[in-house]
């Protein structure tokens, strides 16, 4: 299966292993838990999805490179202690707890998790003095003498020995006791959380039409070559940073993170095209509405007489700058949402006469719980930003009101209505900024491709972009709506068309 699939596979194992009956008692036996073991290549995510599970599960995280560790930071270091067997007294040896399992309940006290995911990585390349206690793990979920705590899922990754010279192969003992899934590369897969993540248009418009270029990994007699989705994510991360410091993005950076030279070479020319197609065709200047009549003219007839890869990459470039309307769209819409939200806790404070505080202890209080959540990691670094943004606002809303003399009750909070309407405003101006770009880019793909593949290789750009979905099903998008029936009805075409021509191939039998 791919990352994807891999990933809701741990959720749904998460799920089933810590439901509970009406007296909050595990209904699954803690013996038939198996621990899930992750088999895939290197650099295709299976480290990054764990902080993802545990955000969308709302449970702990603790994550281990067991190649990092030595068998006495595993289990623990010895002691010898006084025992009395039969009336005879014995010295024997007994361990200290486990570093990794002290982690287990560091975290538990550290964010209120009481359940979580223990994430062992490399755990097929341990040292032949570690083997014997990562099997024993496996087997019966514990470090030394010290269990995993109850609510605690294990997850453990490996290579294939293709990939790592130094994998050891579990017995069938082993793999009888865990829940064993294979992950694939599968670059439509990564495409999805590429998407969401905002990587690098350039990076997803290349991959659209060089998918076998995505992951590569080869030993030969020259030496390991290879190309991996970490790689690629990378990658993304420093060409958007050196395009906000104007430093030349070159061949060779990405010999630097594309450790295959031909695909180097060839991105690194891809890229230098991406840029020169997104000044010829102005593509910003063209969604903001910016570009004379004769001027969108000349665009749509430069786009007919495009090459194949060039009319790709134009929807590539449409996508990417389509992509930054609808991340400012979530994050105006978020901002509002948390903002009123955040009020409506001031109007129960203003009108409050009880209430001795003030609203500079109200922001006190807040400030205080946003570092409390960061300290305990019980929030992400984005609803980090959103919270500390919010705070900001307020702290603004707070001096308007100092200034004006108003403390509490009715006129303090109609002020507040007023201010947060400016807010609201501001977020419709997104709406509709973002409303005009998604059908000026629609218009120019129709008018200059029509109904052909570089169109749908459009929709389904847009249709794999989260945000972006959730914009159209919240304010509608009449020109995707009736692209995407028509890309339907001809899907549906050809099916029956094939569908017929086996049915005359049969008969002709």
């Amino acid at each position: 299966m791919n990352i994807k699939e891999a990933k809701t596979e741990i959720k749904n194992t998460i799920r089933a292993y810590t439901r509970k009956n009406e007296r909050e008692e595990y209904l699954f036996p803690r013996s038939r838990q198996r621990p899930v073991l992750l088999i895939g290549p290197p650099g295709i995510g299976k480290t990054a999805i764990m902080e993802q599970i545990a955000e969308e599960c709302g449970v702990g995280l603790v994550a281990y490179t067991i190649t990092h560790h030595t068998r006495q930071s595993a289990i623990g270091l010895p002691r010898i202690e006084e025992r009395v067997y039969q009336g005879t007294s014995f010295q024997v040896t007994e361990y200290t707890m486990s570093e990794i399992i002290a982690s287990v309940y560091e975290c538990i006290e550290r964010t209120g998790h009481q359940e979580g995911i223990l994430f062992i990585d490399e755990i097929n390349c341990v040292s032949e003095t570690l083997a014997p206690t990562m099997l024993q793990f496996l087997q019966n979920k514990t470090f030394g003498s010290h269990k995993v705590p109850q609510g605690w899922v294990i997850v453990a990754a490996g290579n294939p020995p293709e990939y790592n010279k130094s994998v050891r192969e579990f017995d069938v003992v082993t793999l009888d006791r865990v829940k064993k899934i294979l992950v694939e590369a599968d670059c439509s897969a990564w495409m999805e959380y590429a998407c969401e993540n905002r990587i690098h248009g350039g990076i997803l418009s290349y991959l659209n039409i060089k998918k076998d270029n995505f992951y590569l990994v080869e030993n030969t007699a020259e030496g390991k070559f290879f190309v991996t989705a970490r790689g690629w994510e990378d990658l993304s991360e420093m060409i958007k940073s050196y395009e906000e410091l104007n430093i030349p993005v070159t061949e060779e950076l990405m010999v630097q993170y594309l450790q295959k030279e031909d695909i180097a070479r060839d991105f690194a020319s891809y890229y230098q095209l991406y840029e020169k197609y997104q000044g010829d065709y102005q593509i910003t200047e063209m969604l903001e509405e910016r570009l004379a009549a004769d001027a969108y003219s000349r665009k749509v007839a430069m786009g007919q007489e495009a090459a194949f890869d060039e009319r790709l990459t134009i929807a590539g470039l449409l996508l990417e700058q389509l992509g930054e309307y609808f991340g400012r769209y979530t994050e105006a819409e978020a901002l509002v949402k948390r903002l009123h939200q955040r009020l409506l806790s001031v109007r129960d404070w203003l009108s409050d006469n009880s209430r001795t505080e003030t609203l500079e202890d109200f922001l006190e209080q807040q400030r205080h719980s946003l570092e409390v959540k960061v300290q305990a990691e019980l929030i992400s670094v984005k609803e980090e930003e959103l919270e500390a943004k919010v705070l900001r606002i307020l702290e603004g809303y707070l001096q308007v009101l100092k200034k004006e003399r108003l403390t509490r009750g009715d006129l303090a909070m109609e002020k507040l209505r007023a201010l947060f309407t400016l807010e609201t405003e501001r977020r419709e101006q997104v709406i509709i900024r973002t409303q005009k770009a998604l059908k000026k880019a629609f218009d120019f793909m129709q008018d200059t491709f029509g109904d052909d593949q570089e169109m749908i290789l459009f929709v389904t750009g847009l249709s794999k972009n989260r945000e972006g979905m959730d914009f159209i099903r919240r304010h509608g998008c009449p020109e995707y709506f009736a692209c995407s029936k028509k890309l339907l009805f001809r899907e549906r075409e050809e099916e029956l068309k094939q569908e017929i021509e086996s049915l005359q191939r049969q008969w002709q039998v």
